[in-house]
C-alpha cells in the first residue's frame, strides 16, 4: 500500500504530482515547456529520475520538496462529509488548504453530523493499523444524549449491545458526566460499526443528539483547534500511533 516507502527515487513527472502540482498530464505539459529545473539544469523529458536524497527540484522558480507523508489532524465540523471528494458536499479534505501530497485520505470516518477528531493522511500502512478489527483501537467519544444514563446504561455497555439481530458490539466503557435529560457522557468503544454509538443507545431507549470524536489509540484532539482548524501531527504523535497501534 505505501510503495514508495522504500524508494529513493522517482520519475520526475510522478514527484511534481505526487506534491500537487497538478495531474500527470498537467505536470508533463509543465516539464516539456521547460519551467522545471532539476539542481539548476532545465530538465524537458518527465521520465528523468528524481534521486530524493540528493536533488533539488524547483518548478516556476519554486523549490518543490518531496514530502513522502503527511499527517493531519483535524477538529472536523459538523455539516462536512469524510470523504476525499463529492460532487456535491463539502469533504474533509476541502478543508485541508496547505497540503502538499495529492493522495491523502480520512482514517476512517464520522458521520456527517458528528465533529472532533479525524486523522488525514497517506500511510496506508497506518491507517490499516488503526483501522484492523484485530488492533482494538480504543475510540473515545463525547456525547449528549437524550433520556436519563444510569448505571443499567453503564453495566449494559459493558456487556454489549445487540444493535440489530445478530450483531452484538464488544464490550464499551460509558462515563456518565451528567444524568438529566440531556445527559452528558464519555464513551470509549473498540471498533467501528456503522451509526454504532447512536445505535448503542437507540438499543437502551435513548436518542444521541450531539456527538463528538476526542482520542482515536494515543492520538488526542488538540483543545486549542476551533472546528475546521487542523495542523500537523507532531513527530512524537506519529511515532506513538505507530508504536501502540
Amino acid at each position: 500500500m505505501n510503495g514508495d516507502r522504500m524508494a529513493d527515487s522517482l520519475r520526475l513527472d510522478k514527484y511534481l504530482t505526487d506534491m500537487g502540482i497538478g495531474t500527470r498530464s498537467e505536470v508533463k505539459d509543465i516539464i516539456r515547456k521547460g519551467k522545471v529545473f532539476v539542481d539548476g539544469e532545465m530538465v524537458k523529458k518527465p521520465e528523468t529520475k528524481i534521486i530524493l536524497s540528493k536533488m533539488k527540484v524547483v518548478c516556476d522558480n519554486a523549490l518543490i520538496a518531496y514530502q513522502s507523508y503527511e499527517y493531519f489532524m483535524l477538529n472536523k465540523p459538523a455539516g462536512v462529509i469524510t470523504a476525499t471528494r463529492d460532487k456535491k458536499a463539502s469533504t474533509v479534505l476541502d478543508l485541508l488548504k496547505d497540503a502538499k501530497r495529492n493522495d491523502l485520505f480520512p482514517v476512517g470516518r464520522l458521520d456527517k453530523d458528528t465533529e472532533g477528531l479525524l486523522l488525514i493522511t497517506n500511510d496506508g500502512d497506518l491507517a490499516h493499523q488503526l483501522l484492523s478489527p484485530k488492533k482494538h483501537v480504543a475510540k473515545t467519544y463525547f456525547a449528549r444524549v437524550e433520556g436519563k444514563v444510569t448505571k443499567a446504561d453503564i453495566d449494559a455497555f459493558e456487556e454489549g449491545v445487540f444493535i440489530e439481530e445478530g450483531l452484538k458490539t464488544k464490550p464499551a466503557t460509558l462515563v456518565i458526566q451528567k444524568s438529566d435529560e440531556i445527559s452528558e457522557i464519555l464513551l470509549t468503544i473498540y471498533e467501528g460499526k456503522f451509526h454504532q454509538i447512536k445505535r448503542m443507545f437507540e438499543a437502551v431507549d435513548k436518542k444521541v443528539i450531539y456527538l463528538k470524536r476526542l482520542t482515536m489509540g494515543s492520538l488526542v484532539l488538540d483543545e486549542m483547534l476551533d472546528l475546521g482548524e487542523y495542523r500537523l501531527l507532531t513527530e512524537p504523535e506519529i511515532e506513538a500511533l505507530k508504536t501502540r497501534s
